[in-house]
């Protein structure tokens, strides 16, 4: 099966190491900072004809809508758009703004009148994070989000609905890596990072992700020196959290294989932080097929599910290496400096 350009000696990143690298899938960011607002929303928009999504939720606090649409057992096959954001429950209505102009353009599921988009989506808890309890991403919000959404977008860091998120006590954010396996397949993820556990290797701290980078990928990274590591004390961790995000790869899965996929992401989130899928987390993961390629084989499947976990512990690193700094939760790079060019 090849559904690239022709057949790679091995995983590679794709083009822009980002989700974009699946084809069809657009990916826009917005935020408000400032004026009490520490907050943003994520959007995934689908190709032409939408794509196929499964979910697995493993948190036990979770802020989900649209959720038991995924189920294989339930009507819809496609869905048109992912919404990722912050505001906890309250900021389900970023979504809003996202279907609003998906229905605008005449996409969404055909119903006798018109169409209703399908917009699954999960937020994180990020209350408060820029001084308003209550400032949180609304259907504006969404709408610039859709508006920004492009095929090249390929940031990491303290955007979207990564803005005011925190991971372990540091600064956390949005992070986004992919692969090209050698059968031509591609598989990506991106991660909204606001973890209550460390994603700092035990008894060390290096990015516990990046130990899953393809070549070259974290080689600038070195394991920072004893006493950074003795010396970091995490500040007072928020009582709630959550890491979302979505893995996605161009082949024809189905709705059933999409949630598989989205359950094996959970390992990869699960290497990247510890610990992870608490009781005061509400870790969520999508898993969507664009269907520009044909539906894998078993072993060809059995490598997309290994590809999904690498990709997420990847995205996680990317995620908290980009995230900007601020009072309460500092940059990774300015907390361990000789995490680059140190001594190993």
């Amino acid at each position: 099966m090849s559904t690239g350009p022709g057949r790679v000696a091995g995983p590679v990143a794709g083009a822009a190491n980002a989700l974009v690298d699946v084809a069809g899938l657009r990916v826009g960011h917005a935020e408000r900072i400032g004026d009490g607002h520490r907050t943003g929303t994520t959007v995934v928009l689908a190709p032409p004809g939408g794509m196929v999504a499964g979910v697995d939720v493993r948190g036990a606090a979770p802020g989900t809508r649209e959720t038991e649409l995924l189920d294989p057992r339930n009507l819809v096959e496609r869905v048109h758009a992912v919404v990722l954001t912050g505001g906890s429950a309250f900021g389900l209505s970023a979504a809003c703004g996202v279907m609003d102009r998906l229905a605008d353009a005449g996409t969404g599921f055909p119903v006798a009148g018109g169409v209703v988009p399908i917009v699954p989506a999960a937020v994180i808890y990020d209350l408060g994070r820029g001084g308003r309890f209550r400032a949180v991403p609304d259907g504006a919000l969404g709408a610039a989000a859709y508006d920004a959404a492009s095929a090249s977008e390929a940031r990491n860091g303290s955007i979207g609905a990564g803005a005011g998120a925190v991971a372990g006590g540091l600064a956390g954010g949005v992070g986004t890596a992919s692969a090209v396996l050698p059968s031509g397949a591609t598989v990506a993820a991106l991660a909204v990072v606001n973890a209550a556990g460390s994603v700092l290797d035990p008894g060390g701290a290096f990015l516990s992700g990046a130990r899953y980078g393809l070549p070259g990928e974290f080689g600038h990274l070195r394991e920072p020196l004893a006493q950074e590591a003795a010396a970091w004390r995490p500040g007072a961790v928020t009582s709630f959290n959550t890491t979302i995000g979505v893995v996605a790869t161009d082949l024809t899965l189905t709705k059933a294989q999409c949630g598989k996929l989205a359950g094996v992401a959970h390992d990869g989130l699960a290497r990247a932080i510890r610990p992870a899928h608490t009781m005061v987390d509400g870790d969520t993961i999508f898993g969507l097929a664009g269907c520009r390629g044909p539906a894998p084989g078993a072993d060809d499947l059995q490598d997309v599910l290994a590809a999904g976990a690498d990709v997420f512990s990847r995205a996680v690193a990317h995620a908290v290496l980009a995230a900007t700094g601020r009072d309460g939760a500092p940059a990774y790079l300015d907390v361990f400096p000789s995490a680059v060019g140190g001594v190993a």
